[in-house]
């Protein structure tokens, strides 16, 4: 049959769904952003979309609508140029997050519309006001992040099915959304992340971590409140106080990936480390920022404790590939969090804001690596039992998709 894929940075999520599918036989074609420059396993087709800032005084709490409705125009444009040539697809699948899929049905009504559904945004109740040190937000501030959710809402309506990779997530749709949603994770490669006694990692300054070192780790694509960077480096004097041989090694860049942006001129990185500054040792903290993909692997390898923190959002990719790495996880308790990592079990939680309770179970961790090896034996098994890519999630996946084509339907 043939699947079309939409994301504005394709591959995406779709990175071993979109190969694998063609492998089949599947004649697969994506369509993305002219401005993605990332490589694909399939044929791709790129739409030219020219974003513009919507006037606030005029579209009030529809300005993300706007925005996203106007890319979703974009795509529909492109799409009836492709309609035009003769290609129809039987199955399309795209992200929803940025309205790509809005009008899809009205230029392939024959075809059957999936949607990845990975988060639908809410006044109360997930990541708008639960941190009180940055957002505070007022009754119009609520109305406005519920009015985000407007194109997700719409996409998922208009869709035959979506698509979300964890159960909460799922479940901040509304009870008549998330009965049209199936949940499956995208998979962690665990042949790649997989325990490695001779991983090693080589700093900046020339210094070799090896597996076994006293080496905490800390990654997210950006440093940011909304991964608990700032809880996270605030519990840092404690724990280089209490292990004067650890090794720090934080990856992540300066930008912004989620929430407000910091006062001009700063960085959130730079904003938090200045407000510990002078009670650390800087030179057992190693920041990379944004780091090869193999890097991360190895990184996860030698890594002795792993802290992942979140806001209640969409959850990261490289918590679960920590858990397959065998690292001994400790995660914010937080519902996505929760979800994977039960306390004592295959990892450790801590609240989110509580920073003293992080600098001692930080601490607990790299003094008694030995204390924590059942967990992290048990934090793999539970990514190897039901979320590992080859085994659970691809096929899964596979099925579900083609479970929508003319053949089946």
């Amino acid at each position: 049959m043939k699947i079309l894929f939409v994301h504005q940075n394709f591959p995406g999520q779709f990175l071993h769904l979109a190969p694998a599918l063609q492998a089949r036989g599947h004649d697969c074609l994506a369509l993305t952003d002219a401005t993605n420059t990332r490589a694909s396993a399939i044929p791709v087709v790129k739409y030219k979309h020219t974003a513009t800032a919507p006037d606030p005084a005029a579209c009030r709490l529809g300005r993300n609508y706007t925005q996203m409705s106007d890319r979703g125009v974009t795509v529909a444009r492109a799409a009836l140029q492709l309609r035009e040539k003769g290609y129809i697809p039987d199955v399309i699948f795209g992200h929803s997050g940025w309205g790509e899929t809005l009008f899809l049905k009205e230029v392939w009504p024959e075809a059957k519309m999936l949607v990845y559904a990975e988060f639908y945004y809410k006044g109360r109740g997930a990541d708008v006001g639960f941190d009180p040190e940055f957002d505070k937000p007022s009754f119009d501030q609520v109305m406005i992040s519920q009015g985000r959710a407007a194109h997700l809402g719409q996409a998922l309506v208009h869709a035959d099915a979506g698509l979300s990779p964890t159960r909460w997530q799922a479940s901040t749709y509304p009870p008549v959304l998330r009965e049209r949603i199936e949940v499956i994770f995208d998979g962690v490669n665990t042949q790649v992340m997989k325990p490695d006694p001779a991983a090693t990692v080589t700093l900046p300054n020339g210094r070799v971590l090896k597996a076994g070192d006293e080496v905490l780790t800390f990654v997210n694509r950006n440093l940011e409140p909304y991964r608990g960077y700032h809880t996270f480096i605030r519990a840092l004097p404690h724990v280089l106080a209490e292990r004067p041989e650890a090794q720090v090694v934080i990856v992540g860049g300066d930008d912004v990936s989620y929430g407000r942006k910091p006062a001009a001129g700063q960085s959130w990185k730079e904003l938090f480390l200045s407000q510990v500054r002078d009670r650390l040792d800087l030179g057992r903290i190693h920041f990379l920022g944004k780091v090869p993909y193999p890097t991360f692997v190895s990184l996860m390898q030698v890594s002795r404790v792993h802290a992942y923190l979140t806001y209640p959002f969409v959850l990261s990719w490289s918590m679960l590939e920590a858990m397959a790495a065998g690292c001994f996880v400790i995660g914010s308790r937080t519902a996505p969090v929760q979800e994977l990592i039960e306390d004592g079990v295959n990892g450790r939680l801590v609240d989110f804001f509580d920073v003293e309770g992080w600098g001692k179970m930080i601490t607990r961790g790299l003094a008694s690596p030995g204390r924590f090896a059942d967990l992290r034996v048990k934090a793999r098994e539970t990514i190897l039992k039901g979320y590992d890519l080859e085994t659970v999630c691809l096929p899964r996946m596979i099925d579900w998709v083609e479970g929508f084509g003319p053949s089946r339907a």
